[in-house]
């Protein structure tokens, strides 16, 4: 199978369940992404395209939005992003791959072990921060928020919109300062327009898919992404 029809299958899954759940284009994109495209244009690519999906999904969801839990979460990202700019311009993303995977999987156990965890502000700041941390490094704010409201125990309506919410100023932040740090190339611009028939095909599917998860489904779907992401970055790291 060639880069094209990878990349095509990347954008089709990914969308499907960044649009039933609220996260997953970055979760599953990313991993893959690294396979075929240098560090900086994955993420660029993966950044794009997750800015799409939440410009289109969020005149459907604005309305159920919970923007108090919003506005704490970008103001956490204002001081992860910087951050997370020079990760991404100066150290080596591999060992930032191996540090996520650990941080994931290790999370990922306290949940499925019922580890409950208690909201806070201060910890809506925190979560902000690293997310923003790890959207302007490697293109991946969704393990953090994931891992929060699922341990919360908050409904999975509040968890899609709020975070769609969030990822619409995130990613488009995060993008217009890589760009005008970095630059862009042609690679990265090709391959978004490629996507844009895929990715409008999963919002579709993750739309109608979204009606039909319950609670209990939903939560299954959020484990296994993480676990899946949590262990595919740290043996893509090596």
């Amino acid at each position: 199978m060639g880069d094209w029809q990878i990349l095509v299958t990347i954008v089709l899954m990914a969308s499907i369940l960044q649009t039933c759940t609220g996260f997953g284009f970055s979760i599953i994109s990313m991993p893959f992404l690294f396979l075929i495209y240098q560090p900086h244009s994955a993420v660029q690519i993966n950044l794009i395209l997750s800015l799409l999906i939440s410009i289109i999904m969020i005149f459907k969801v604005k309305k159920e939005v919970d923007k108090i839990i919003l506005v704490r979460l970008l103001k956490g990202s204002v001081i992860g992003i910087p951050l997370g700019i020079g990760i991404y311009s100066y150290l080596n993303i591999d060992l930032i791959k191996v540090i996520v995977s650990l941080v994931i999987i290790l999370l990922t156990v306290c949940l499925l072990l019922k580890v409950k965890i208690h909201q806070t502000k201060g910890r809506d700041f925190l979560i902000g921060g690293i997310s923003g941390l790890l959207t302007s490094s490697i293109g991946m704010p969704g393990p953090p928020l994931l891992l929060y409201f699922s341990g919360t125990g908050k409904a999975k309506e509040m968890i899609r919109n709020t975070t769609l919410a969030y990822y619409l100023c995130i990613y488009f932040v995060s993008l217009v300062i890589q760009m005008v740090i970095g630059g862009t190339n042609k690679e990265v611009l090709n391959s978004s327009l490629v996507s844009l028939l895929p990715l409008g095909i999963g919002i579709l599917l993750g739309q109608w898919i979204f009606t039909w998860i319950n609670q209990k489904t939903f939560q299954i779907i959020t484990y296994i992404m993480l676990l899946f992401t949590g262990c595919y970055l740290l043996a893509t790291s090596f």
